[in-house]
């Protein structure tokens, strides 16, 4: 499937389009020029043609060649809410990807799969909390945009309120980090959690907002009331 994956990606191209990208992610990997809804027309007709196995394998093969297009595609093809069987393969392909991170665009893609499969699977925060400790700045920042979800319920059953709380006890170890894409993440985690529960929001500044990057901090309680 990937030579005509890579096809049907070659022919939706556009060289002036690729420059500008280039230019603007900056990142040294080859760039087509793919438009979003070609893009996501060409997965959604991949993904309707493939068993899951062939879908690990074409998103396995689509990361390895680099290409930017190729690499978002990957990810979209396991952004979905159920999986079945949702075993560990669509989960490890994921966790496997997140060292390569050198660019927000590609990382959140990721991301979006990501957050599927450990709100499907909460267990696997455990394999999330690693992440923290990684040498790697995109890594550590995956720990917090994969695990956005549990900014979202204003009212969280007990196991996902101690979720929420082991997420910002990692949030707290990021705040004297001086990594922008870090503070940013932390502020970003903070903000979204602010719209659903202010007060928590409102405590962890209290805590650990004078260690924080000034911009992060005003980012962060941008939207208390």
């Amino acid at each position: 499937m990937i030579d005509a994956a890579l096809a049907a990606l070659n022919a939706a191209a556009n060289p002036e389009k690729a420059a500008d990208m280039a230019r603007y992610h900056k990142a040294d990997r080859p760039y087509l020029g793919v438009a979003n809804p070609d893009l996501d027309a060409l997965v959604k007709g991949w993904r309707a043609e493939a068993t899951l196995d062939e879908r690990l394998q074409l998103a396995a093969d689509l990361w390895i060649t680099n290409i930017h297009e190729a690499r978002i595609a990957a990810a979209k093809l396991l952004t979905q809410a159920r999986i079945r069987p949702d075993d560990t393969a669509a989960w490890n392909l994921i966790q496997s990807w997140v060292p390569d991170f050198d660019a927000w665009a590609i990382a959140d893609h990721v991301a979006i799969a990501g957050q599927k499969r450990l709100v499907f699977e909460p267990n696997r925060l455990d394999d999330v909390e690693a992440w923290t400790t990684s040498a790697h700045m995109w890594t550590r920042r995956a720990a917090l945009v994969m695990t956005l979800p549990w900014t979202k319920n204003r009212h969280p059953k007990p196991a996902e309120i101690a979720q929420r709380e082991r997420i910002l006890g990692w949030a707290a170890t990021y705040v004297t980090d001086p990594e922008w894409f870090i503070q940013k993440a932390v502020a970003w985690w903070l903000r979204e959690l602010s719209k659903k529960d202010p007060e928590r929001t409102r405590t962890f500044l209290e805590a650990h907002g004078d260690t924080m990057k000034p911009f992060a901090r005003k980012e962060a309680a941008r939207l208390l009331p």
